[in-house]
């Protein structure tokens, strides 16, 4: 659908065309910028005056600051494709990018604009997106995909809670708050995944599509919704571990069907596709260990964790950037050069990341640095093949 007039087009440089191009590269950039610092605060060999100290904003930037770049950039771009419609660009794109990159810089020196400021920066990201986000699917009356708008202000609520714990105002406590924010990515890429995954698999594959069976997808993200607003919720009542042992045990199951229903061993030909699958398979595994960890308490929970942040957010993210960077580019459906390798890196890296300390606890930081070396060598060769691809014009002459 031809939907912007080409000589228009030529007159906005190319990083700014589409909401995938800067965030997709921003995000990946700030990843591999905030465990740097991560590591070498942990390391003890820098000082920083983080906002929230140094846990706290490993955190809360790991998900804000990276995942959440990289979701608006994903969602900005499909709408394109969902309504017909224009996707930011120009101007109003590097507004929303400059708010995006105002806050990373005030939560990593504080001193610059005071903490309330740079809340408010940070907190006010996400609702903007979810107002541009809202304007093309509500001027073509598109309701199938409205339901992300609540689901970004969703994410401003967490992080609200977030910037409230880090103080201690309305016992909101830290560790709840972040794991609503975990659960909050997850249940998003299970939504995208259930929806994209069939389709680029038997595009990939040359096989027919897996039909998706409506009650099995209300399993998976239900019980995964629930999760998270329990977690989200935590200041108005407590759930018992066994409850929470069942949730996610349903929540776990329910995806791995799912994922054995997407024929995950027709794809390994395909790394675009392999990638992709083996990341949703974190999801589910990491669903799973953390339901035992609720009955078997010598299972370190704050590590099995990673399995869902590293493997399966970082991983799916990295596999998602990856193809749809191809895509938006016009470019070819093959990862260039040593992504394959980046793609094994993210899995090894939340491997090591939840194994190490777990089973070595006394070489923590050893564990932790080369899980950082990981993912800086996954996220790096992203950033190395396809930065040249998001500043540049598509080949083909077409928008976007």
């Amino acid at each position: 659908m031809q939907i912007t007039d080409l000589n228009t087009e030529q007159t906005i440089l190319p990083i700014l065309r589409l909401g995938f191009r800067p965030f997709f590269l921003l995000g990946s950039l700030f990843s591999v910028i905030a465990l740097v610092l991560w590591g070498l605060s942990l390391n003890g060999l820098i000082v920083l005056d983080y906002y929230g100290g140094p846990n706290w904003w490993h955190i809360h930037e790991m998900v804000f600051g990276f995942t959440c770049a990289i979701i608006v950039g994903f969602l900005l771009t499909a709408v394109q494709n969902w309504t017909g419609q224009r996707g930011l660009h120009g101007k109003p794109l590097l507004c929303l990018v400059a708010i995006w990159l105002l806050g990373r810089i005030g939560l990593l020196f504080p001193a610059i604009l005071g903490n309330l400021a740079t809340a408010i920066i940070d907190i006010s990201f996400m609702p903007l997106a979810a107002f541009f986000l809202a304007q093309p699917l509500i001027k073509v009356k598109q309701t199938r995909n409205l339901f992300f708008i609540p689901l970004l202000l969703l994410f401003s609520l967490a992080n609200i809670e977030m910037h409230l714990a880090s103080n201690g105002v309305f016992n909101l406590q830290l560790q709840p708050a972040t794991y609503a924010c975990v659960l909050l990515v997850t249940f998003l890429i299970s939504v995208m995944a259930g929806r994209v995954t069939p389709m680029f698999t038997a595009n990939g594959t040359g096989t027919q599509k897996v039909a998706s069976i409506d009650l099995l997808e209300k399993v998976t993200n239900g019980s995964l919704l629930i999760i998270l607003l329990t977690y989200l919720l935590h200041p108005l009542f407590t759930v018992s571990n066994t409850v929470y042992a069942i949730l996610f045990m349903v929540a776990a199951t329910s995806q791995m069907i799912r994922w054995l229903r997407w024929k995950p061993w027709i794809t390994l030909n395909v790394p675009l596709l392999w990638s992709l699958h083996i990341a949703v398979m974190f999801i589910w595994l990491g669903l799973a260990t953390l339901a035992i960890s609720f009955i078997v308490p010598t299972l370190p929970s704050n590590h099995i964790w990673h399995i869902l942040t590293v493997g399966g957010m970082g991983g799916l993210i990295l596999a998602m950037i990856s193809r749809v960077s191809l895509g938006h580019t016009g470019s070819p459906l093959v990862v260039p050069g040593l992504m394959p390798f980046a793609f094994i890196m993210i899995f090894f890296g939340a491997l090591i990341r939840t194994l190490g300390p777990w089973l070595a606890p006394e070489n923590y930081i050893i564990f932790i640095n080369f899980s950082i070396l990981a993912w800086l060598l996954a996220y790096g060769l992203f950033i190395f093949y396809y930065a040249p691809k998001l500043l540049k014009a598509r080949k083909d002459g077409r928008p976007g």
